[in-house]
């Protein structure tokens, strides 16, 4: 039997005809093989679709809930009237006035018209108080100059509402730069774990809620504007556009240029992120240095008189007991 089996194997019909077998086989599966793959691409851009119409409508309820917490409010009837009725959008509204509301935080058309309505109304209560103080009053001074105080009342209403704004700008701003670095951080180690720009700044912002309400609100609205926006580009910029922040701009530049060359973007968060700690302990060691001079004064005036105290009253009291 083994001989009549080497005997077949050794005719060469069987061997051509294995080998055409084979061959026909390779060509079925060569030609096959695309049929029978999945799409997986496919597959993937459905469930990147799905995941971001899951992010937009968890957004949308997030932000709803943040206008009902106090993001944004329906302008009142009373204010909009008088609004509407001057036309003060025209004649008191300005660019720079609206990029300053956005930047203290103040958003949506409640907070231009209440803006509109305080820039026309604190004039006029700083004139009518000041008035009725200078010459209703029993003041000994000349026409001229109490006029003068009323002039300077009213020049002092008209900027109230930008110095409020002012102020509350720079608060606003001094909270973000010192969670700045903190919130850098934490972004880079989400971007270096594998998550999203998406997931990182909705996680970041919920870390950093409880050092600065501010940047974890900047930073949701910029997740939010990821999601709506057609260009994301433009959801990178108005993030910096609404802090005023150097340092968050320094970022945005990296995230637009990440976005548009596809360089790593976790080398690039790693040296803003040190540069960012390097600029805190500069500012740090600034204010450090420039505590001697500031101390000189109160020095003089507080110090050095009640250490005088203390040396020269003892020899004072010996000096007052050995004449008497």
């Amino acid at each position: 039997m083994l001989d009549s089996l080497i005997t077949r194997l050794n005719d060469p019909h069987l061997i051509i005809s294995i080998l055409l077998a084979v061959a026909a086989s390779a060509t079925v599966l060569t030609v096959a093989m695309p049929l029978l793959q999945t799409d997986t691409l496919g597959k993937r851009m459905k469930a990147v679709a799905v995941e971001r119409d899951k992010i937009r409508s968890r957004e949308r309820e997030r932000l709803a809930k943040s206008n009902k917490a106090g993001l944004r409010h329906e302008p009142k009837a009373y204010m909009k009237q008088v609004v509407d009725q001057f036309s003060l959008s025209k004649w008191l509204g300005t660019d720079k006035a609206k990029a300053q509301l956005a930047q203290a935080g103040y958003r949506g058309a409640q907070a231009e018209i209440g803006f509109l309505f305080f820039r026309l109304l604190t004039p006029c209560i700083f004139t009518v108080l000041a008035t009725l103080f200078a010459f209703a009053g029993h003041l000994h001074y000349p026409a001229i100059i109490r006029l003068a105080g009323c002039v300077f009342a009213a020049y002092v209403g008209i900027k109230a509402p930008e110095i409020f704004l002012k102020n509350s700008i720079s608060k606003r701003q001094t909270s973000m730069r010192r969670a700045f670095p903190d919130a850098l951080d934490l972004l880079l180690i989400c971007v270096e774990s594998g998550m999203s720009i998406e997931h990182a700044f909705r996680r970041v912002s919920m870390e950093i809620g409880s050092q600065s309400a501010a940047l974890a609100e900047e930073l949701t609205l910029t997740m939010a504007e990821l999601s709506f926006l057609p260009d994301r580009r433009s959801a990178y910029e108005n993030l910096g556009f609404r802090t005023g922040l150097d340092s968050v701009r320094q970022i945005v530049t990296v995230l637009i240029q990440a976005e548009r060359y596809g360089t790593p973007l976790g080398t690039a968060l790693r040296v803003v992120s040190q540069e960012s700690r390097d600029n805190r302990l500069m500012e740090a060691e600034k204010k450090a240095a420039a505590l001697p001079p500031k101390l000189t004064v109160p020095m003089i005036l507080f110090f050095l008189p009640v250490l005088f105290a203390v040396i020269l009253t003892p020899a004072i009291i010996q000096i007052m007991a050995i004449t008497k």
